[in-house]
């Protein structure tokens, strides 16, 4: 194992120099000059020269680039252009929201995902099979932008107009609360506080990002959990766990799920992932705080560091998941196991 995990972790940052050169190629590749946005149309030639001069704009790309990755490996990420905070420092305050979001939208994916994927298998070939399917298929086939538009009309928006106050149309916690910051995990933070009231309003806060953002990985582990049940319902342990007079729930959970779990477990940490990428559509809808949000402003104002910052969490993140995923592979299956 040890072994293992020593050749993922310099794959590990292989992968994010990859990443790194690759991003920072193409956005000195765009057209335009980020210090004309920052000084506005009304700046002169004169000023935007001197200050493309003193950010070192005025240098070819590989020149900043050894310069951005010399201060990198010394765990400086550069200052953002906008208001020359360290990219860091507002990825540390961003970052924790769009790791709640994440999780909370996984848990809708698996929560409701894998009993539907079980139900679907177990009536295979049904009404039930068939209306399933055709759920996970419109589930896998709306934009993330319209159904995210679509719930907050639908279910804070319009409530609102006749005083019903049945979701809140944005944000992570209501304004008459004040919890003490300590972690940027508001659900931790209002349980360290002991503000129960305040905790529940976090949780009411999630609840239509998280549909939102979860519903596509849910209705692909739907499928992939139906696809995995059905395969092994065929095979002979199973019939011979009936044989041997075990109850029909021990014979699904515990031989029949657990043997389809692989699968399963690749497609969750995959979706974990691509939450990162979802959540810039759904962070702007609900107006989260977060990562994804952070790195539409950063790309809308041609924010070169806080960019780069970002797109390495996000590999780095993605990196990480896979890595757990792999680990998972030899707790859930005795049969993998992972050598130097």
């Amino acid at each position: 194992m040890a072994g293992f995990l020593s050749e993922r972790f310099l794959r590990f940052i292989f992968v994010l120099l990859i990443i790194s050169a690759v991003s920072f190629l193409f956005l000195h590749l765009i057209p335009g000059n980020p210090v004309e946005i920052l000084l506005g149309e009304h700046a002169t030639h004169r000023d935007v020269v001197e200050l493309t001069h003193a950010l070192k704009l005025d240098q070819p790309w590989y020149v900043q680039y050894g310069a951005y990755l010399w201060q990198a490996l010394h765990g400086n990420l550069g200052r953002s252009l906008t208001d020359n905070l360290p990219v860091a420092e507002k990825i540390a305050a961003y970052f924790p929201a769009t790791v709640e979001l994440g999780i909370a939208a996984m848990i809708v994916a698996v929560v409701v995902g894998v009993p539907a994927g079980i139900i679907a298998a177990l009536s295979h070939r049904r009404l039930l099979d068939t209306t399933m399917s055709v759920l996970a298929l419109l589930g896998v086939s709306v934009p993330v932008f319209w159904l995210g538009w679509m719930l907050l009309l639908l279910l804070a928006y319009e409530p609102s107009k006749v005083g019903v106050n049945l979701f809140p149309l944005a944000g992570r916690l209501s304004i008459r609360y004040d919890v003490p910051v300590h972690t940027n995990f508001l659900v931790v933070d209002t349980l360290l506080a002991g503000n129960w009231r305040a905790f529940l309003d976090v949780l009411w806060h999630l609840v239509l990002p998280a549909v939102t953002l979860g519903t596509i990985p849910m209705s692909i582990i739907a499928k992939m959990t139906r696809a995995g049940m059905l395969e092994v319902m065929q095979t002979d342990y199973m019939r011979t766990a009936r044989a041997k007079g075990l109850g029909e729930a021990a014979v699904i959970f515990k031989h029949g799920l657990r043997n389809a779990l692989i699968p399963i477990v690749t497609v969750v940490g995959l979706q974990t992932g691509f939450l990162l990428g979802g959540a810039v559509l759904t962070e702007s809808i609900f107006a989260w705080p977060g990562v994804g949000r952070l790195a539409f402003e950063a790309i809308s104002n041609r924010d070169y560091p806080l960019i780069n910052g970002t797109i390495l969490l996000f590999a780095a993140t993605f990196v990480f998941v896979n890595l757990l995923v792999d680990i998972l592979y030899a707790v859930l299956n005795p049969r993998i196991r992972y050598v130097a």
